[in-house]
């Protein structure tokens, strides 16, 4: 390990990086390489790239291989690690350490989400012995990394579980925390009380900083549920005038304002965002708390005079005035204040001083417009890390009308608002060139009001702009998200507009229009689009391809999102084009593979191509040549290259292009296989269902040949020693071992079908879970369920009493049967039939032991029968499987994402039992052919399975007698 600096080194560098991670992923399984790591990472001699590198190294382990089971990080490295964790963060407690600092704090969070407070007992001991009355620099520490831990509580559903976390650390956190908290506020709102910690400027930062820490960890501790030591000091935190959330949302220090060009927030207004989002929680969850005194009117107070009249105009000030005005709305619609809101004077004062202000377009908006256009889309369309909630000005403010609007003051807001829009409109009409501002301000307040009349807006205010020339209307005026259905023709013009924002809008626009539904059901089909769908494609690959480099090529992903949804609505209306498309698809991702940088760029060109794929040779199957002649060389330069960001993509469409081959496999993709069935190709997680798809597609197609090669046991020792010891994995290790019992003979399968079973067996006996528990069951229903010639019941339960007589009862009883009941419903038929020929077919269950499984077993299968719907085959399959999936919008980008699904390239999964069509009726006749071959005894055994009766004269009055 002695040259881990200089691997670390290279792994920064694109040319040295592949190399030099396979080396690191060499190196990390060495005993004690953990501590190694963390003590290079706190080396202050050592180059501080260096440093960083190892710190983000460190938590990609602890993020994608902690609990890693198949290669697993020892278990005494996990120990010290953890020992040596929170020493550190405090060890990278100056500031100049902060951005290392951040990435072990990331490592501690990680690692305590998976094994606090069960395998890490002493973290919040550690962290509590920590704290210092004097040194803040250490406080920050503490509390970054306290944080980082208590941060998850927010987002977790509410347990028993999470509950008993929660109050352990409550135990013994709070008192020091409300101790430190006091001790800081007063700081903060009193230096002369100890100038040795307020002075000089640097010292008073400190102690600011670690207040916005103790009020995260305040909101923390309350999301759930209202500690009692917190609920008893309510008045010190919340009384009007003199708790310490109203003092500091008047509190100011002009020395730590910071300069008034800088982007980013000041501490005072972090202090003050931080406040309001907790009080925000407190009208939400503890209103009763807050109705004991007058706080919120108090709070609302020193709102107003905090942002009302655009006080605080500068960016550095966004997310403070942005939170003020979700705590006005969150307080106008809890109902509780509307005596504070429903004056009209009070609602014109909100429209005027704070909705008007905070929705006109500031100079730095229209700089940001012409200077980073992708920045201004992206904050337009963002919403805040809640998931809900507007994030920027603009949308916070408009929110606050629709606030008002949803809350009884619908006529009072709608004339105030309605007079304003009509001032805007008019001093835009009286010089457009100068005052297009007003109209903008006008349609972003006319967006969130229901009274007043959108269509003649629209019609009066925003088609005309539609319509007009390039460069005769600014370019902000020209589209919104909004767009009314008859408008999609007109945006395309846009799509060839100079402007960034404004075509960029017009492929959003157009994304979202094509997408709408009804139901289930897209709204717009192919023949909506028929006639401009080339145009539409081509106009906006020639945006994607005029941006020149890899990295401005790929930056605007909402271009190639568009054209992943004009091809896969267009279908074959792009099969005339479809040759020139798919060679500049092909030429655009060889251009963005020499430095892949937006994942989902990548999705959706990935998207298109397979999209493209699947409608054009569904409609010619003669295209499909054309296709592989254009992916087979960048494929396998991807695969050369191990471009691991874009392997999941390629391995997925190339089992798309081989489902396509109905007749035997081309040799080209048969040269393939000895690479797929490397052990090095499985290591990367996101490639794992993509290979399984690929090969479940050799096997349907070419097993014999496999078989013959050798690959098929290749194939069982990937599933056997990699997948199914892998709780991450297993179930494309049993999905992988369904395809092989499928397609390769039975008598060719016994040589194998006994390790597998045992495979099996030993990860029940190591590592159970419920997850394994039902994949276990489906596996065995599966293979006893299918239609194979020479694959009955007795093939498998044969195998399984070779390994232990009376094994197989014991598997029934302790996993089939009680499983059974809990599958889900799109399983239900095929574990119906399976059971069925479990009971009817097979010669073990009818001798002892399994026999007195048989009224058990009988009795499961009934339990699925009370919901009977779920049983029967549907008649056709869904010709549309995947597309309607196509949204990405909730998906949070990533290259760490364990796997990235291409919805264009699914198939719709085939019925494995789709040789029965009625569940009930198979189970009837099989019920009487087994009666008449064994007699009363299988009346006997009917009779002792419990609760069956009445389904049992359902099926007497079907016609099944037994």
């Amino acid at each position: 390990m002695a040259d881990l600096s200089s691997l670390l080194l290279a792994s920064l560098n694109p040319v040295t990086r592949k190399q030099a991670e396979q080396s690191l992923h060499a190196v990390s399984a060495q005993p004690g390489f953990l501590s190694h790591l963390l003590r290079l990472v706190l080396e202050a001699s050592q180059d501080r790239a260096v440093r960083l590198a190892g710190g983000v190294y460190l938590k990609n382990i602890t993020k994608l291989r902690w609990e890693e089971d198949v290669q697993p990080l020892a278990e005494q490295d996990k120990v010290a690690l953890r020992s040596e964790l929170v020493p550190a963060m405090l060890a990278l407690s100056s500031p100049s350490d902060k951005a290392i600092r951040a990435q072990v704090a990331e490592s501690v969070s990680l690692i305590a989400e998976l094994d606090f407070p069960h395998k890490w007992e002493n973290l919040i001991d550690q962290l509590v012995a920590s704290l210092s009355a004097t040194d803040y620099n250490v406080n920050i520490g503490v509390l970054q990394t306290a944080h980082s831990i208590f941060r998850q509580w927010r987002a977790h559903v509410r347990s028993d579980e999470l509950f008993t976390e929660i109050n352990l650390v409550l135990s013994k956190f709070t008192t020091p925390f409300l101790h430190l908290f006091r001790q800081t506020a007063t700081l903060i709102t009193d230096p002369s009380q100890n100038p040795a910690l307020t002075t000089p400027v640097a010292n008073y930062a400190l102690l600011a900083q670690a207040m916005v820490l103790l009020i995260e960890i305040f909101y923390d501790f309350t999301c759930q549920d209202l500690p009692p030591p917190i609920e008893d000091a309510h008045a010190e935190f919340f009384a009007p005038g003199t708790g310490w959330f109203p003092l500091f949302l008047n509190w100011d220090s002009p020395e730590l304002r910071g300069d008034a060009d800088d982007a980013a927030p000041s501490l005072p207004s972090q202090i003050k965002t931080g406040v309001l989002e907790t009080a925000e929680l407190y009208i939400k969850l503890y209103p009763d708390q807050l109705q004991q005194s007058s706080t919120v009117p108090s709070l609302v107070q020193a709102v107003w005079a905090l942002v009302g009249s655009n006080k605080l105009p500068g960016v550095a000030d966004d997310s403070l005035v942005s939170q003020s005005l979700r705590f006005i709305s969150t307080a106008i619609r809890s109902g509780y204040y509307k005596e504070l809101f429903s004056s009209r004077d009070t609602i014109s004062s909100l429209v005027q001083g704070v909705v008007v202000p905070n929705v006109a377009l500031r100079e730095h908006d229209v700089e940001q417009f012409e200077d980073d256009p992708l920045e201004f889309i992206r904050l337009d369309l963002s919403l805040s890390s809640a998931g809900t909630d507007a994030a920027t000005r603009r949308q916070a403010a408009a929110d606050v009308l629709q606030a008002l609007v949803g809350s009884g003051f619908e006529a009072e807001t709608t004339e105030i608002v309605g007079s304003w829009i009509g001032t805007g409109l008019s001093e835009y009409e009286s010089n457009k060139t100068e005052n297009w501002k007003a109209k903008d301000s006008a349609h972003g307040v006319t967006s969130t009001n229901s009274l007043v009349d959108v269509v003649k807006f629209f019609s009066d205010h925003v088609f005309q702009d539609l319509q007009s020339a390039q460069g005769t209307v600014h370019p902000i005026l020209q589209l919104t998200k909004d767009q009314l259905l008859s408008v999609l023709p007109l945006l395309v013009r846009h799509l060839r507009s100079s402007n960034y924002v404004a075509y960029t809008y017009a492929a959003i626009t157009i994304d979202r229009i094509l997408f709408i539904k009804q139901g289930n059901q897209l709204i717009f089909t192919q023949a909506d689009i028929h006639d401009f769908a080339a145009d539409l494609v081509d106009a906006l690959l020639t945006k994607i391809e005029s941006a020149g480099t890899a990295e401005k090529v790929a930056e605007n992903d909402h271009l190639m999102k568009c054209v992943m949804r004009v091809i896969v609505t267009a279908r074959q209306s792009m099969t005339p084009v479809f040759e020139q498309t798919l060679a500049r698809l092909v030429a655009i991702l060889g251009l963005i593979s020499k430095n892949p940088s937006n994942p989902r760029f990548d999705q959706f060109i990935f998207e298109s191509i397979a999209g493209l794929m699947r409608f054009v040779v569904n409609g010619s199957a003669a295209t499909l040549p054309t296709f592989e002649q254009a992916l087979f060389g960048p494929f396998t330069f991807i695969l050369q290259q191990d471009i691991d960001q874009y392997v999941p993509f390629v391995f997925q469409v190339l089992a798309q292009m081989l489902e396509l081959h109905k007749a035997e496999v081309p040799e080209q993709y048969r040269a393939l296989l000895p690479f797929l069935l490397t052990p090095a190709i499985w290591q990367q997680k996101g490639s794992i269902p993509g290979l399984v798809k690929l090969l479940k597609a050799f096997l349907t197609r070419d097993s014999a040949q496999m078989l013959a090669a050798g690959q098929v046991a290749s194939v069982l020792a990937v599933v056997q020693q990699r997948l199914i010891p892998s709780k991450l994995n297993d179930a494309w290790g049993f999905e992988l071992l369904q395809s092989v019992v499928l397609n390769v003979k039975p008598d060719q399968l016994k040589q194998y079908i006994k390790a597998i079973v045992m495979t099996l067996l030993t990860r029940m006996q190591t590592s159970k879970t419920d997850k394994y528990v039902h994949l276990f069951t489906k596996f065995f229903l599966y293979c006893i369920a299918i239609n194979v010639d020479g694959l009955s019941p007795d093939y498998i339960i044969g195998t399984v009493e070779e390994i232990q007589a009376g094994l197989w009862s014991q598997i029934l009883i302790n996993f089939i049967v009680p499983q059974v009941p809990k599958m889900p419903t799109k399983d239900r038929k095929l574990v119906v039939v399976g059971v069925t020929r479990l009971l009817t077919q097979s010669t073990f269950m009818t001798q002892p032991p399994s026999v007195t499984a048989w009224p058990a077993t009988f009795g499961s299968i009934v339990k699925l029968f009370n919901e009977p719907q779920y049983l029967t085959a549907k008649t056709e399959e869904n010709p549309e499987a995947g597309l309607t999936e196509i949204d990405f919008e909730e998906q949070t980008a990533g290259y760490q994402a364990a796997y990235s699904r291409l919805s264009a390239s699914e198939t719709p999964e085939a019925d494995p039992v789709d040789y029965i069509r009625d569940p009930q009726q198979f189970l009837g006749q099989e019920l009487v052919r087994l009666s008449k071959a064994h007699g009363p005894s299988v009346k006997t055994m009917i009779q002792a399975a419990p609760e069956t009766e009445p389904f049992v004269q359902a099926l007497a009055t079907a016609g099944y007698l037994l």
